[in-house]
């Protein structure tokens, strides 16, 4: 089915599927959702070369923790919660403190309810789970460390330079070629994605 197909799905019947492990369902969340979390970063960054990798970090988190969506919440503000704190690790590591994303509002909704979940709490449906976990036992053995210290634990690059004693340079690259990957896996499938090359 293509994702025009799933049009018809509210976002919350979207999110139900995503969690059952359809990646297409995930697509059109994205369709749905990109333009607006672009925009959004835009603003937080003053239209940074960075954006793109930024939205592209924001859904990969939040196809991780899709499984703590909370369907009585918004999830256009549960997603641009997402994005923010995703420019807040991404500001403080560029030292900067001209933005403040606190101060932006979605539409004037208010959000508080709807911030995306603590490490703590991670906890993942079953079989999105299981899916999860057989795309980051396909990574090399280095770049699954940092993929799971990045993204399910939530460490800075800074936090994860000073962990593996690493150049932090080293550490940004890596991290964006191994998200690259996952991105991959999630919307073409392990089979299409075999001949990615992560250090191409």
């Amino acid at each position: 089915m293509s994702v025009q197909a799933y049009d018809i799905y509210d976002d919350r019947k979207l999110v139900e599927l995503v969690v059952e492990g359809d990646s297409v369902a995930f697509d059109t969340l994205f369709a749905r959702h990109s333009e607006m979390i672009y925009a959004t970063l835009q603003k937080f960054t003053g239209h940074s070369d960075d954006v793109d990798d930024l939205m592209q970090e924001a859904f990969m988190k939040a196809y991780l923790k899709i499984g703590l969506y909370n369907p009585k919440y918004d999830f256009g503000a549960w997603i641009y919660t997402i994005a923010r704190n995703t420019f807040v690790d991404y500001s403080r590591s560029r030292r900067s403190s001209a933005i403040n994303p606190q101060n932006i509002s979605l539409d004037n909704r208010n959000i508080s309810q709807a911030s995306a979940p603590t490490p703590e709490d991670y906890i993942i449906n079953a079989q999105q789970r299981a899916q999860i976990e057989r795309y980051i036992s396909m990574l090399p053995e280095d770049y699954r460390q940092l993929f799971e210290l990045r993204f399910l634990d939530e460490y800075s690059y800074e936090e994860i330079a000073e962990k593996l004693d690493m150049k932090l340079g080293t550490v940004k690259t890596r991290i964006f070629r191994v998200r690259n990957m996952m991105c991959q896996f999630i919307t073409k499938g392990e089979e299409q994605s075999k001949n990615f090359d992560i250090n191409g």
